[in-house]
């Protein structure tokens, strides 16, 4: 995991409340992930993570745009991975887990309609059994 010395310029601006929502892609949502996991355990990463994102959202004026179900699994799926092996930062990261830097990846557990309904919106949604 990260050092919390090595927290990346863009997390120290999330944290902050103080991002550009148009410089904030998906491969900064995942840095930031990686660093908040990092510097926090699991449950207060993911609160941190989803009220940033959320706030986000809603000064873009875009508060519907937020998706608890996408942010949850997405920090779970990077947790998970961080757990398996240490990683030398986020470069390797990204490296050993490119998958991550697709949007798509949810979709080997989440039906479209499934992620992106509006139950998905506001609250965890376990993926479907098949």
């Amino acid at each position: 995991m990260t050092d919390a010395k090595q927290v990346s310029e863009i997390t120290r601006a999330f944290e902050a409340h103080a991002i550009d929502n148009t410089m904030f892609r998906h491969a900064e949502h995942v840095q930031v992930a990686y660093d908040l996991l990092g510097k926090y355990d699991f449950i207060d990463a993911a609160a941190t993570y989803a009220k940033g994102i959320r706030a986000l959202a809603t000064k873009a004026g875009a508060p519907q745009k937020f998706n608890l179900t996408i942010t949850y699994a997405f920090m779970s799926l990077i947790a998970e991975r961080l757990a398996t092996k240490p990683y030398r930062g986020f470069k390797e990261f990204v490296s050993e887990n490119p998958d991550l830097m697709s949007k798509s990846v949810l979709a080997r557990w989440y039906t479209d309609d499934r992620l992106h309904s509006d139950n998905a919106r506001s609250m965890f949604l376990l993926p479907k059994a098949a």
